[in-house]
């Protein structure tokens, strides 16, 4: 009844854990590349990694017998005895890697050592190999995988859009760079260049990774003790960012995640984040390999620490201390603008006693004082005091109260608006008004996306050009990975009214925003677009005006809690109940209540 599993469909059934997407495929490849000694490694793209995706290194090569082994499962040359697995310095170890990829695709291999004269040439489909034959060939080793998933076509039928795969990629890319800055790293995708990372410190390698933009930000993170040595950077309170995008942690030059560091970095920025905000970190612990497991997560992108209690508080600390070392706690500024020159005391100046003055005819139930006019004084003609002048404040306003002043016509439309429509805002985040039933609460941000939402939808659908031009036109440099998903939106936002053009070097510039529309920000209207379209991104495809209009109307709509006047909180309601589905914000949340008089007679019956 049990037999062993055919080479074949063994290396199938890996290849489920270790290679999911071509990103998967492109993590196995640059870490292989690394551990081989390269210090210079060029990645070449096509279509995200579907039709094509190479890494050629200049590491140490291989020999024709080892470029064939290579590919055999639990093949290493890593780990010789049990002992070992307690002293991993590499990042492969299992020799899975390889043979997964290759079940899956249809792989050729360039190889040569620098010792030999004439390098291996090895083909494999489907975990086959179709030729094997000398070649001629740089040192170092070329590997070409093409056609990934094309034997099963499940996986690659639920393989993402372009710019999500693509976005994945350059994340793998990333966190190799990010614990490689000696080694130099080129990015193509589709002919164009994506990176171009030559070799470089760490910072210089985080600058050139993640935008230039950064480099003002950062703050340098230090610690050193018996049990770990902590080192990095971490991003002031104003770099944050709508995801944790840009927040790294290594190990022992390893990639990994973990929420519990990561909170112990939060605690450290208690108080000075905005809700919902992240912080940007790129931190490196560096301790024994036998404190450390690096085997117990299929991608090992989890890493049990020994002494993980320790290397928590220790962070903490660290963070904290490289916040307050930097002043980044804002310190108190008094306005001295327009304040009294009060010269310094002498040392041997005498010191005097203040000396309050008294009146003895002060009458605090003297009714008579109270109602003086200011002009006029008291009754003897002298000045009024300090409490007379309080009490003449009170006297005024109910003179005022009793003789009020001819009011405008628009108070006595705003009075009227009150009485008749009882809107009014809590928190500046709902809106509350009274309906025949009780009482209904509008939740204004779902609501104003509501809006927004049909809006976009039906200028997608009918294009509108009418665009207000900014007089100054603003620049956004992006990721290349960002600029590639927000080139492919391009003619759709121009149909809406934006006017936002490549300016080379992965920079747009925008030049005016829809005249019908609120205005935003560039920077932030193109950060808020691109955090949705990249949650968005996979049914770009086949909803593509509906994702968009969705990712422009939490753009526009923005999370301010500023409090809307009266009539622009009538003119939200008013919108609200204009669209088509009025109860749902676009995401398909509620986006107003009602508590009816029933609920709220119970709440007083208690």
């Amino acid at each position: 009844m049990i037999q062993l599993l055919p080479d074949h469909i063994a290396n199938q059934i890996a290849a489920g854990e270790v290679v999911q997407r071509p990103a998967s495929a492109l993590k196995e490849l640059l870490e292989n590349a690394i551990d081989a000694g390269a210090t210079n490694i060029t990645i070449v793209l096509a279509d995200a990694g579907r039709t094509l995706l190479q890494v050629v290194d200049n590491g140490c090569g291989m020999n024709s017998t080892d470029a064939r082994m290579a590919f055999e499962r639990h093949a290493t040359s890593k780990i010789r005895r049990l002992d070992d697995l307690n002293a991993i310095t590499t990042f492969g170890f299992r020799g899975e890697a390889l043979a997964s990829i290759a079940a899956v695709s249809e792989v050729t291999i360039k190889t040569r050592r620098q010792e030999d004269e004439i390098g291996t040439q090895v083909i494999i489909s489907a975990s086959e190999v179709t030729a094997q034959e000398p070649a001629a060939c740089t040192a170092g080793t070329s590997i070409a995988v093409r056609n990934l998933f094309f034997n099963v076509p499940a996986r690659r039928k639920f393989l993402k859009s372009d710019s999500v795969e693509l976005k994945n990629l350059v994340s793998e890319m990333q966190r190799v760079a990010l614990c490689h800055p000696e080694v130099a790293i080129t990015m193509q995708h589709n002919g164009a260049n994506l990176y171009n990372l030559p070799a470089a410190n760490l910072r210089q390698r985080i600058v050139a990774t993640m935008g230039k933009e950064i480099n003002q930000h950062l703050i340098t993170v230090q610690v050193d003790t018996s049990v770990v040595r902590i080192k990095g950077f971490i991003g002031k309170p104003e770099c944050v960012k709508r995801t944790a995008s840009e927040q790294f942690f290594f190990v022992n030059n390893r990639f990994f995640r973990s929420a519990y560091f990561q909170k112990a970095i939060y605690n450290a920025y208690q108080h000075l984040l905005p809700e919902k905000a992240c912080p940007v970190f790129f931190i490196y612990f560096e301790l024994s390999p036998d404190k450390i497991d690096v085997n117990i997560h299929p991608a090992k992108i989890e890493v049990k620490f020994e002494e993980e209690h320790i290397i928590f508080q220790m962070l903490h600390a660290a963070v904290r201390e490289a916040l307050g070392k930097f002043a980044i706690v804002p310190s108190i500024d008094f306005n001295t603008e327009g304040a009294p020159d009060i010269p310094p005391m002498r040392k041997d100046a005498p010191a005097t006693l203040p000396f309050p003055r008294i009146d003895p005819a002060f009458n605090p139930f003297d009714d008579d004082k109270r109602t003086k006019p200011a002009s006029a004084g008291n009754s003897s003609g002298t000045p009024l005091k300090g409490w007379e002048k309080l009490y003449e404040g009170l006297s005024r306003s109910r003179q005022f109260e009793t003789f009020p002043e001819e009011k405008t016509p628009e108070q006595l439309s705003m009075e009227r608006f009150t009485t008749e429509r009882a809107i009014c805002q809590l928190k500046g985040k709902y809106i509350l008004t009274p309906v025949k039933s009780g009482c209904m609460i509008i939740d204004r941000h779902r609501a104003q996306q509501r809006i927004l939402y049909e809006r976009f939808l039906q200028n997608l659908t009918h294009p509108q050009q009418e665009t207000q031009q900014e007089i100054f036109p603003q620049t956004v440099t992006l990721p290349p990975a960002d600029y590639v998903l927000l080139e492919s939106v391009l003619d759709d936002l121009t149909q809406i009214g934006y006017d936002i053009r490549p300016f080379g070097n992965n920079t747009v510039v925008v030049n005016g925003q829809p005249a019908s529309f609120p205005a935003m920000d560039a920077t932030q209207l193109i950060e808020e677009l691109l955090y949705t379209l990249h949650e968005n991104a996979a049914d770009l495809k086949t909803q593509r005006h509906e994702k968009l209009a969705l990712s422009l109307a939490k753009a526009a709509a923005g999370t301010s809690d500023e409090p809307l006047n009266m009539f622009e909180a009538q003119a939200l309601v008013d919108n609200l109940f204009a669209c088509k589905e009025p109860a749902l914000s676009p995401e398909g949340k509620p986006t107003l209540q009602i508590i009816t008089i029933e609920e709220i007679d119970k709440r007083f019956l208690k």
